[in-house]
């Protein structure tokens, strides 16, 4: 087992993880595991314990979501479907082939046959369980002191994987809701899952507080799996006309399930980090998120290297014409306030 606690990055998505997790990946002694449990989604915590042939199949057969995203948007996944070496295509796509091991190696291919053995050998256990122990192999593999998940519009999972490592510590990064609202809405992964949540609660079923609160629903797993599968419902679900007000609401109660989940933490277990101030200001910031991680990994070269990749990016909110930056804005209203912006 590692010494280190395990830390998640949680987020509303579209606020910088992606980068947060490309300089984390350059620390020599942290595991950037990035996009592992959103691409599981719901079929990640069982609520029942499980075999490592039950795990594999988790990781390994291609999922609904994984399908729509590499159809959708081929941009969020870094496996190289144009390599003419590639063993799998967007049908065939294994769950942890799609981000989580392009991002720690370009020797995947191996890694995932290694991992095949590891985890096909594991005795029946709880999922959370079966994570920690895979979490801890590539650690030990990859010669690595600490495991760091990230996955982006992860604070919808945050209790629930709290709960499954209730010594993991949280790096809290947000950013300004109103140029989140704006990127949110460019986003097709984003705009899909708005449209999945308004059709179900035309059907009596609320979403956003199943994904909050329940460890397992069938129904709505099977839901969710049903429609995913199906390319004329996505056509469908594409066709809805979300707004930005609520994109924005959206975005607010994600930043609400934040405070309510791990709001009250103390300064050993919470790191609120401002994407803005990350982009403004990186080694300082760099600097502040390594010691808090563990001051032990702290490491010049690493932070000359990292503090490289964050770039300030041109602010779109400030382009749009007043009365929509004002309804964007009111929109964004409680979710500003909460995390001390001038709204």
């Amino acid at each position: 087992m590692n010494e280190i606690a395990p830390v998640f990055v949680f987020s509303t998505g579209r606020c910088g993880s992606t980068v947060l997790s490309q300089m984390l990946n350059k620390h020599p002694d942290i595991l950037s595991v990035s996009e592992f449990f959103s691409v599981l989604g719901l079929r990640a915590f069982p609520g029942k314990r499980v075999t490592g042939e039950w795990m594999w199949r988790l990781y390994s057969e291609p999922a609904g979501r994984t399908t729509i995203t590499a159809r959708e948007y081929p941009g969020g996944l870094l496996y190289p479907f144009d390599d003419p070496e590639a063993r799998f295509d967007i049908a065939t796509l294994p769950p942890v082939m799609a981000v989580t091991l392009p991002h720690l190696t370009n020797r995947y291919e191996e890694l995932y046959d290694e991992i095949e053995r590891f985890v096909r050998a594991q005795p029946k256990a709880l999922s959370g369980d079966h994570f920690r122990a895979l979490f801890d192999w590539l650690c030990a593999r990859l010669g690595k002191k600490i495991w760091i998940e990230r996955s982006g519009g992860s604070l919808f999972m945050a209790s629930r994987l709290l709960r499954h490592f209730p010594d993991a510590r949280v790096v809290h990064l947000f950013r300004d809701g109103r140029e989140t609202t704006l990127s949110m809405n460019k986003h097709p992964p984003t705009r899909l899952g708005l449209a999945v949540m308004r059709r179900a609660k035309r059907r009596g079923i609320d979403l956003y507080r199943l994904l909050e609160r329940l460890e397992h629903s069938d129904r709505l797993t099977y839901m969710l799996v049903a429609w995913s599968r199906q390319r004329s419902n996505v056509e469908s679900l594409q066709s809805e006309r979300i707004t930005l007000p609520e994109v924005a609401e959206f975005w607010v109660s994600m930043i609400e399930t934040g405070h309510r989940v791990f709001g009250r933490f103390g300064p050993n277990r919470l790191f609120n980090l401002r994407f803005e101030d990350l982009q403004e200001n990186a080694e300082r910031e760099t600097l502040r998120l390594i010691r808090f991680i563990s001051p032990e990994l702290e490491n010049k070269t690493w932070i000359a290297e990292a503090i490289g990749i964050p770039h300030r990016t041109p602010s779109k909110f400030g382009h749009l014409d007043p009365a929509t930056q004002r309804a964007i804005t009111e929109a964004c209203r409680p979710g500003l306030e909460r995390l001390g912006y001038t709204a």
